[in-house]
């Protein structure tokens, strides 16, 4: 018996055609720290509804694998948040995230990603959130997806807008003390999302299916 064979999940494989997206293993955890630690977003402006990337080093290794482990765990049908790196020539470079709850009920998944700096104004982020998006709609069976950026945050808003999203009203956030935020919803119904010009590969769903779909 084989890790895969206890944890189906590690299974899954999304391949695009420059990328590879599969659920985070142990051993992504050191080469996805270093992409983090050499930058995720300009300093000052923090993308994320919690400042993970303003701890120091010391809190944010341990802080990375306390999340990959919380939410791995996590997994059940038709709840779940799936944690995938992001591969470049086989090198992790960067997160993407499918989120649903009672998913059998409402059909809908969310999603947020970060990708290292270098590796950014490339089209990763299109590609990465296209591939999910293909994921979702085509094998998972989902009608609806969800994202938000805040109001500030052109780059993320543009790859929203690019693949179909259609804004949905703002929410006011306050990620850390003394700083609140708008952030700006988004909505995708399957039928308005904008296709890439390339195919999705997949593996692994076949026997990753019954953990996540009741």
């Amino acid at each position: 018996m084989e890790l895969l064979d206890v944890w189906p999940v590690f299974r899954l494989r999304l391949r695009t055609p420059r990328l590879e997206l599969r659920p985070v293993r142990d051993a992504d955890l050191p080469s996805l720290a270093e992409a983090a630690l050499d930058g995720v977003h300009e300093p000052g402006r923090n993308p994320f509804g919690i400042p993970w990337t303003e701890a120091p080093r010391e809190e944010l290794l341990p802080n990375l694998a306390r999340f990959v482990w919380r939410e791995r765990a996590g997994v059940a049908p038709n709840e779940w948040n799936l944690l995938f790196a992001v591969l470049e020539d086989g090198r992790p470079i960067g997160l993407q995230d499918l989120r649903a709850t009672n998913f059998a009920a409402l059909r809908t998944v969310s999603s947020g990603s970060w990708l290292t700096r270098s590796r950014h104004g490339l089209g990763l982020g299109t590609e990465m959130r296209a591939a999910l998006l293909l994921f979702a709609f085509d094998e998972l069976g989902a009608t609806v997806a969800e994202s938000g950026a805040y109001d500030w945050n052109a780059s993320s808003l543009a790859v929203s807008a690019k693949l179909g999203y259609r804004e949905n009203g703002v929410t006011k956030r306050a990620p850390k003390p003394g700083v609140v935020e708008d952030e700006v919803q988004l909505r995708l119904v399957a039928s308005e999302f904008r296709r890439p010009d390339w195919q999705l590969e997949v593996g692994g769903f076949t026997e990753a299916r019954p953990l996540l779909l009741a």
